[in-house]
């Protein structure tokens, strides 16, 4: 029987974490030949979790470069990809979330007449604008994408509303399934002062604040507030992975110099990150990525923006929107450190974000497409988990 040759497309640090898994859970199967190509849209970042997760690529685009354009990934990607399925032939492209190698790959495959599967599918903010590119990005491949699958049943409903074409499938998030294996209790940092640091009778905070939109003003007021509280509290610790970006350099640097209860470090690898929340005291980001990750820890999550695109977290209690104003994310970051009963209600609400059978969800639905299996995978429900 013809194997189903299956292409993964990702170039960024969260598509890999969130895709190493799904590559894996794929070569577990005789009847797929998976394959991957990455774009390298951040290469350094890129290849360390390559390296953790034992990936290698059938194909390197290699497409970064200094002071790169939302235009020259895209373009690049798109050029670069015509070589790709000239060569690999895939019978399904897989793309994951909504970066502009997520969008450029999910076009190409258009262009080869390839069906696209959509990991991560049905985000929305409804704001163009925030997330930026991101939120373009993700409704584009929408339109394009053949299978949908969503990590949670708003997602799910979200497209619905759309009238989206193609296959919808509730699957959870594939990150719960790559945390299964990146976390250990006796895991030793690379960097020594993480290892120095007093996870039992100090509480630690967590901060990553990196997005375009909050350059500026924002995230001058995100950096204060964080300031704000470590001087209140004589107990808590921070540890800020700062992003290489020169504008968050710049800021952390500027709001932080001086004070030694605030540790400014250098972007950690996916096992290190994960890792160095699972011993956190809670967690204050504008990523998308960690408001997944945390719930499955216990960890309370204060997002750091107006908006966000994971509404599930905020309903099910694991995480608050903070915002970008000064003095109520010191507000809100002051409840979780005075009210012990604020914290272990967010720390033990249920996790909406899946079981950690994202991936073989998955695998069987892209069965299912091509015939190789009667029965339609069901869908992934948090109830299940109460």
């Amino acid at each position: 029987m013809k194997k189903i040759r299956v292409l993964s497309i990702f170039g960024t640090r969260p598509e890999a974490i969130k895709m190493a898994p799904l590559m894996m859970e794929l070569e577990r199967h005789s009847e797929f030949e998976s394959m991957c190509c990455v774009t390298g849209q951040h290469r350094q970042m890129l290849d360390s979790v390559m390296d953790i997760f034992k990936l290698s690529a059938d194909y390197d685009l290699n497409i970064m470069e200094k002071q790169q354009t939302l235009s020259t990934i895209t373009t690049k990607t798109l050029l670069g990809l015509e070589n790709v399925f000239e060569e690999a032939k895939p019978d399904l492209v897989l793309v994951h979330g909504d970066t502009s190698t997520t969008f450029a790959g999910a076009l190409a495959a258009f262009y080869h007449k390839v069906p696209v599967g959509h990991v991560e599918a049905g985000l929305r903010t409804y704001d163009i604008y925030s997330p930026y590119p991101e939120e373009m990005n993700r409704t584009l491949v929408g339109d394009i994408a053949s299978l949908h699958f969503s990590p949670t049943a708003a997602n799910a409903e979200n497209l619905r509303k759309e009238a989206i074409l193609g296959e919808i499938f509730i699957t959870g998030n594939t990150v719960i399934d790559a945390m299964k294996t990146t976390v250990r209790s006796d895991f030793l940092f690379e960097d020594p002062l993480l290892n120095e640091l007093d996870f039992q009778n100090k509480r630690i905070i967590v901060l990553t604040c990196h997005r375009r939109e909050n350059y500026g003003e924002p995230m001058e007021q995100i950096m204060q507030a964080v300031r704000e509280v470590v001087l209140q509290y004589s107990d808590v610790e921070v540890v800020y992975p700062v992003h290489l970006s020169p504008v968050v350099q710049e800021c952390a640097k500027r709001n932080f110099e001086g004070l030694d209860r605030v540790h400014l470090i250098k972007p950690l690898d996916v096992e290190q990150m994960h890792n160095l929340m699972a011993r956190s005291y809670f967690i204050m980001t504008d990523s998308g990525g960690l408001q997944e990750e945390a719930p499955s820890m216990g960890k309370p999550v204060l997002v750091l923006r107006k908006e966000t695109e994971r509404p599930e977290a905020i309903a099910a209690g694991t995480a608050k929107l903070a915002g970008i104003d000064k003095q109520n994310i010191v507000r809100m970051a002051s409840e979780l450190l005075d009210n012990p009963e604020a914290y272990e209600c967010m720390a033990k609400a249920v996790n909406p974000y899946g079981d950690g059978k994202a991936c073989e969800r998955i695998a069987e639905a892209i069965q299912w497409y091509f015939g190789l299996r009667q029965d339609r995978p069901d869908d992934f429900l948090t109830k299940d988990l109460l």
